[in-house]
């Protein structure tokens, strides 16, 4: 018997599980579109934790979304690791020289204690003001960079798909020290009260199954096991058309796998069935939720419910855009509770 209503948390987690629920849970991914919702610039949200966990609760409470999140950008590892980050007035961050310009120089880096790490304390203290304020609410998401993600913001990405093929030893070890890093950010995030730690590993997207099974899988699996061992879920995160790998990524066992636009919803929920890995995807946050019109938002997102099996999420493929009409984000919400089960 399904509760007349259940929090959000209480949604997610059942419907992870396979269990009835009261609405699809709805996973969107707001960043610059809940800093925007309370009116704060973008440098404000990604440095100071106050003002992303304001927004996402606002946003949460707005319109539906089912769970918070300590994500904003992708480059608090970097900066740990000791790469400049530029921080725009009302931008997302970026790093204009990579930090690692020749393989040679991993065997001299370290990683850190994601506590003494400005930008990685910042989002652990997110973490604990959710907990704070949410806890057992809403589920509470963390997030880390995946391996061959962060290799490609430590050093461009074009060199790091060139070092796949010439350098391939070199780049385990590239790897083997963002793990080092990837573990202990998740660990202190789990502490602080995360329910759920996102793997980003957007890359992983452009390098095909032959070189996605032979660098990211073992990486992605072990920090998906070691998230699933203290505690939390864990989320794989990757961007781009990833339907070829659909098969690999069930092997990493994650909880739950973000499925972008590009990729047939239907396909991934077949690849998951009888795995451990939900799908969840995957509405087009352009050409659906910023361009169209609310009743078609409703459409849209009712064809991803029919794609769906009991166990599937509904979110944007990826970030929702800034200037997304809020009477879209209110359509697609109200579509979640045309569900069956």
């Amino acid at each position: 018997m399904v509760k007349k209503s259940m929090t959000p948390y209480e949604r997610v987690m059942n419907r992870i599980e396979g269990k009835p629920v009261d609405k699809i849970p709805n996973l969107n991914i707001v960043m610059t579109f809940a800093s925007q919702y309370i009116n704060v610039s973008y440098s404000k949200y990604v440095t100071d934790y106050k003002y992303l966990v304001e927004g996402n609760i606002k946003t949460a409470e707005a319109f539906g979304i089912d769970a918070v999140s300590a994500i904003s950008d992708s480059w608090r590892e970097a900066s740990g690791f000791g790469a400049k980050i530029i921080i725009p007035k009302d931008d997302v961050p970026f790093c204009r020289e990579h930090l690692v310009t020749d393989l040679s120089q991993i065997k001299k880096m370290k990683s850190v204690d994601p506590l003494s790490s400005e930008r990685m304390l910042d989002r652990v203290r997110a973490i604990e003001l959710f907990k704070n304020e949410v806890k057992n609410i809403y589920p509470i998401i963390g997030w880390v960079e995946g391996a061959l993600a962060e290799a490609t913001d430590l050093r461009e990405l074009s060199l790091v798909m060139m070092d796949l093929i010439i350098e391939p030893e070199a780049m385990i070890e590239f790897f083997e020290l963002i793990y080092t890093q990837q573990k202990a950010f998740a660990k202190v995030q789990i502490e602080a009260g995360a329910d759920i730690i996102g793997v980003g590993n957007a890359a992983a997207s452009l390098i095909g199954p032959k070189f996605y099974e032979k660098f990211c899988l073992e990486y992605d699996r072990r920090i998906i096991r070691d998230i699933q061992s203290m505690g939390a879920k864990a989320k794989l995160h990757i961007c781009g058309n990833t339907e070829p790998i659909l098969g690999l990524i069930a092997r990493t066992e994650a909880d739950i796998f973000d499925v972008d636009h590009m990729v047939d919803l239907g396909k991934a929920v077949e690849a998951f069935r009888g795995t451990k890995t939900v799908a969840n995807g995957n509405l087009d946050p352009v050409s659906v939720f910023l361009e169209l019109d609310p009743k078609q938002v409703r459409e849209a997102t009712k064809k991803c419910i029919e794609l769906g099996d009991e166990r599937t999420l509904i979110s944007g493929g990826c970030e929702i855009p800034r200037a997304t009409p809020h009477e879209n984000m209110l359509a697609m919400n109200e579509a979640l509770y045309t569900h069956k089960t």
